[in-house]
This record gives C-alpha cells, sequence and structure tokens, in this order.
C-alpha cells in the first residue's frame, strides 16, 4: 500500500459515509449528519452540502494517511482506529452542541447524545471497513532492532 493509495481509500470511505448518513437517518430517526456539521459550519444555503462532503472527505483522506502511517510501525486495524478515534473524539459534541453556528436549529440537532453516538458508531465502523478493504494490506513493520549484544554473540 502506498501513501496514495491510502489517502484515496481514506477519501472514498468518507464519501461513501456521507452518502450513506441519510440511510441511518431514517432508520435511528435523528437527523445527526457529519456533513451538515461542517458543511454548515462554513456555509449557508445550497452550498453547505457540498462543502461539507468536502470537507469530509478530505478528512478521509488524512484519517487514511494517518493509517498508513501508523501502520507502517506497528499493525493496526483500520477499523480499529477508527473506533477508537469516534470515542475518543465523540466528547468534543457537548462543545459543538453550544459553539456551532447552526446550532439548537432543525439544521444541526444536538450531537452529543446516545443516538448520535450510535450513528457515529455505525459510520466510523463502515469507513474503518472501507478504508482497510479500498487501501489494502499495509506492509509490514520493520523488525525491531537489536537493542543490544545477545548473550551467544
Amino acid at each position: 500500500m502506498t501513501r496514495g493509495r491510502a489517502a484515496l481509500a481514506g477519501a472514498a470511505a468518507a464519501l461513501a459515509w456521507g452518502l450513506l448518513e441519510p440511510v441511518d437517518q431514517r432508520l435511528l430517526h435523528y437527523r445527526y449528519s457529519d456533513v451538515a456539521i461542517l458543511g454548515k459550519a462554513v456555509a449557508r444555503g445550497r452550498a453547505w452540502r457540498p462543502v461539507g462532503l468536502a470537507i469530509h472527505t478530505a478528512n478521509g483522506a488524512m484519517f487514511g494517511l494517518a493509517w498508513h502511517t501508523l501502520s507502517r510501525r506497528r499493525r493496526v486495524s483500520p477499523t480499529a482506529m477508527a473506533l477508537a478515534e469516534h470515542v475518543v473524539l465523540f466528547p468534543l459534541g457537548a462543545v459543538v452542541d453550544r459553539r456551532h453556528p447552526a446550532r439548537g436549529t432543525r439544521e444541526v440537532p444536538r450531537i452529543f447524545t446516545w443516538r448520535a453516538f450510535v450513528q457515529a458508531t455505525w459510520r466510523h465502523l463502515l469507513f474503518g471497513l472501507l478504508l482497510g478493504k479500498l487501501a489494502g494490506a499495509p506492509a509490514p513493520p520493520p523488525p525491531a532492532r537489536n537493542a543490544g549484544p545477545t548473550a551467544y554473540g
């Protein structure tokens, strides 16, 4: 796997996530959307969706690069890394709920909720699985360097 392939895989996985958001919104009867949060933070009117998708896709590419870099040092599942990122960063939703420019409106519902947590868990799981599938297997990490002479040497 190359850096470029990892970035493209991350971008494609994030784009798939963004396009599939309406499905889990209907299933869980909750309008939480990462694309809307990102897009409506910087754009209004019709522009928010393409802007949000672009930002989300760029974030996915950066995540793909981060996973590539880490996986060159040690084996790490992209799915486990995506879920860990979700669990660590989800509490920042409380800040978004207080500070987002479109907060508290029908446009951006509260995101620090259990429903949003379930939606984000599913989305991160999907993202990690797609990233791993699209990027391919990472190169094995280099062997550990010997810290010093062995008892035999």
